[in-house]
């Protein structure tokens, strides 16, 4: 069972969130706290039984962030989810800093608590499974990371072929389709089949390409990746 601290300073919200966790396999409630200071004492008592913490970030006797900070500080690698109203920038980037699992806004819908929870809890049960050396897509599974050779791919797509695009990509920046074919050895077609594929999962991104006189090219790239110069 995962072991959840529920951290809000609104009561009814801990019943609430109390709740909801009941409805779902493989959780327990193991502490409700309405302060910073009532958490703080939790997870020294109680830090064998925590594994998860949901985490409100304005309490009236400080910040989730400096719970946040706290239990990074300690060198504990208990799990937290920001369950908050707090939609700033700034705080979402230190929590993200700091470690956060997941940055949940309220209001929201017991399926949506439901699938944020149920995802965690397989991220959980790999990272509890796993022993000695990863694979590069374990390690991007636990660390939530885009795990290209993982993604759900439509009828007529091979995984093999997906990451073969996927790294020429990454090696030759911006590439049309005509361009990716011959690099991985498939139709214009296909490879173009493949790289909106990967557009269509947020891995890469398309642009177009103006160069000579005419109609402009489709060139795609990394998400994340530098656009090639004009």
């Amino acid at each position: 069972m995962i072991g959840v601290l529920l951290v809000d300073d609104d009561p009814l919200t801990l019943e609430l969130h109390a709740a909801y966790i009941a409805r779902l396999e493989g959780f327990e409630v193991v502490g409700e706290c309405t302060g910073v200071r009532a958490a703080l004492n939790a997870l020294t008592a109680d830090a064998e039984r925590i594994d998860l913490v949901l985490l409100d970030l304005t309490m009236p006797d400080g910040s989730g962030i400096d719970v946040l900070r706290r239990i990074r500080g300690a060198g504990s690698a208990i799990d937290v989810i920001a369950v908050t109203s707090v939609r700033d920038v700034e705080a979402v980037r230190r929590m993200s800093a700091l470690g956060v699992a997941q940055y949940l806004l309220k209001p929201f819908p017991f399926a949506v608590f439901r699938d944020r929870l149920l995802q965690y809890r397989d991220r959980h049960e790999r990272a509890v499974a796993l022993a000695g050396a990863a694979s590069q897509e374990e390690i991007d599974a636990l660390i939530g990371g885009p795990a290209t050779g993982a993604i759900s791919l439509p009828k007529g797509l091979a995984a093999e072929t997906l990451q073969a695009v996927t790294a020429v990509l990454r090696a030759h920046g911006d590439l049309s389709a005509a361009e990716a074919a011959p690099l991985v050895g498939v139709s214009r077609v296909t490879a173009r089949r493949y790289l909106e594929h990967l557009v269509a999962q947020q891995v890469a991104i398309r642009a177009p390409r103006y160069g000579a006189p005419g109609r402009p090219e489709t060139a795609y790239r990394l998400a994340g990746a530098p656009a090639a110069p004009r």
